[in-house]
């Protein structure tokens, strides 16, 4: 989600004109059909499946538990007949009873966070334990932990401000993979070979067309292929061959630029950042000095959380937004399909297609699929019916004349590429799913305050 939506405004550089889905729903014969008659639901049906349709939701189909009332109170509620307990909480040790306990005070170090759970849970997932197995009663959990609020982080806040308390915002940041089980007292975190921490520097390496572009090179890593750590991190997805796919959504708050250049701007980098403060103390986010360093965050990286000494790794072949999550499917030849939201008012929807197709039969061959294969964006038209256009060198005007030489490039400016060819701007896309039987894509789309202002 976009906690800091009011904050930070981007800069378009449209080449051809990109029209909003409000504009184009009002032309269309079909708006009837849009659930609800709300223009911000228009892009729930996705293009791109010849069997994608628009339907009403009737009420009774959700009618399977009794409504909750409304309450002030400081709980959470739930319907009757149904029961929550916590899982997992900021600051609970990624082995149980074996890790640093939680300071109330939280008076923890830096390095005991980067042993505990981060904070601000988002997207998560669960993995069979063992791998493969069918075990209802223990399960990998991996968690995204978007971002931290500093007031409660540190015992004085940020009253005073240091290099310690910059390491434990970071280490607090990224996502955690731990075992849970189900015992007689519910579920409980246990000590595991697994379990691990992934924060705002764990060494990454850079995978796909923009691995090794000189946008990707910086004083730290001359070769443009690592970089420490990730951030922001949304929602998420899980590939058929068991790895995590986490996804980094509001990246640019965390750089500061005293002089943002235009392709700063247009992911909302500018000189006060969301107040995070990292640049006193880690000199790679200020944007000025380092200016190549923000072209590292804002992609979905890949973990295997089967294996805690393996490197994750960032495949920039997905593109670069902010990413609100990464919904995974397999087209009937095989490839694999990855739909995604870059979850800014006016920004885009896109899908990636894989080049190789995914064996079930030998997963492990689909280790690196991620790197190879079309990036698209969608674009729709008043007749109610849409397209995705690929976001490919030398086509739809991604040439080189126009500020895009290589794929390396698109990937990394991918918003702009995206404007140069027209897509469709949106309402904050955020969450994707797919249908199990239909196929059919949904979008959910959050607000738009910016409508017909084109920025």
């Amino acid at each position: 989600m976009n906690e800091f939506d009011h904050i930070y405004t981007n800069t378009r550089f449209d080449s051809e004109p990109s029209q909003h889905m409000e504009a184009l729903a009002l032309k269309s014969p079909k708006r009837r059909f849009m659930l609800g008659a709300s223009v911000s639901m228009a892009g729930l049906a996705m293009l791109g499946l010849p069997s994608a349709a628009i339907s009403r939701t009737r009420n009774t189909i959700l009618n399977v538990f009794d409504s909750v009332p409304l309450s002030k109170l400081d709980t959470i509620t739930v319907p009757k007949g149904y029961s929550w307990s916590v899982v997992n909480a900021w600051g609970d040790a990624l082995q149980g009873d074996q890790g640093p306990a939680f300071n109330a005070d939280a008076s923890n170090s830096a390095a005991d966070q980067a042993l505990q759970s981060g904070m601000h849970h988002d997207g998560m997932s669960l993995f069979a334990y063992p791998k493969g197995s069918n075990n209802s009663t223990r399960a990998l959990l991996a968690i995204n932990h978007e971002y931290t609020d500093d007031g409660l982080l540190h015992s004085d806040g940020m009253n005073t401000w240091n290099a310690e308390k910059v390491r434990k915002s970071q280490a607090a940041h990224g996502v955690s993979i731990q075992l849970i089980e189900k015992t007689s007292g519910g579920w409980k975190t246990q000590p595991s070979s697994e379990a691990r921490r992934v924060t705002a520097y764990t060494p990454i390496e850079i995978t796909g067309p923009a691995r090794g572009h000189d946008l990707m090179k910086t004083a730290a890593d001359q070769d443009g292929v690592r970089v420490l750590g990730t951030l922001n991190n949304c929602a998420n997805g899980e590939t058929p061959w068991g790895t995590y796919l986490t996804c980094e959504e509001n990246f640019n708050g965390y750089f500061v630029s005293s002089a943002a250049t235009p392709a700063q701007k247009r992911y909302g980098i500018n000189d006060k950042g969301f107040g995070y403060r990292w640049h006193e103390h880690d000199a790679r986010f200020d944007a000025s000095a380092h200016p190549n360093e923000a072209n590292r965050f804002g992609y979905v990286v890949e973990i295997n959380p089967y294996s805690p000494n393996s490197t994750p790794k960032k495949r920039t072949a997905l593109g670069r937004f902010k990413h609100e999550g990464a919904m995974v499917t397999q087209a009937p030849n095989g490839k694999i399909v990855v739909y995604m939201g870059d979850d800014e008012r006016n920004e885009y929807v896109y899908k990636f297609v894989t080049k190789f197709a995914h064996d079930p039969a030998q997963p492990e061959r689909s280790a690196d699929l991620l790197d190879e294969g079309t990036l698209f964006v969608a674009k729709f038209s008043k007749d109610g019916k849409g397209e995705w256009l690929p976001l490919v060198q030398g086509r739809n005007g991604l040439t080189a004349e126009n500020g895009f030489p290589t794929q390396a490039e698109i990937c990394i400016h991918t918003r702009q590429a995206a404007d140069r060819v027209g897509a469709t701007m949106m309402d904050r896309p955020e969450w994707l799913a797919v249908h199990p039987t239909s196929q059919q894509v949904y979008v959910t789309l959050t607000n738009n305050s910016r409508r017909g202002t084109g920025t």
